[in-house]
């Protein structure tokens, strides 16, 4: 069976985790990866979304001269 993966990305997993949680959205546990901190959100259909700080550039980081 194909899929896909789809992982929104932001500057500080921690705040906007406790943010979410404020809101009683609950995540799961948060992994270390070599790309990544990470964590899932689940969703109503039984199927998840993920939410990662990234630890590679990306192209927010490139300057533009």
């Amino acid at each position: 069976m194909l899929g896909a993966v789809l992982y929104l990305m932001c500057d500080d997993l921690g705040a906007f985790i406790a943010t979410l949680q404020a809101k009683n959205v609950i995540c799961t546990e948060i992994q270390e990866t070599n790309w990544g901190i990470v964590t899932t959100i689940p969703l109503p259909s039984g199927g998840s979304i993920g939410l990662y700080q990234p630890k590679h550039a990306t192209a927010l980081h490139f300057n533009s001269k």
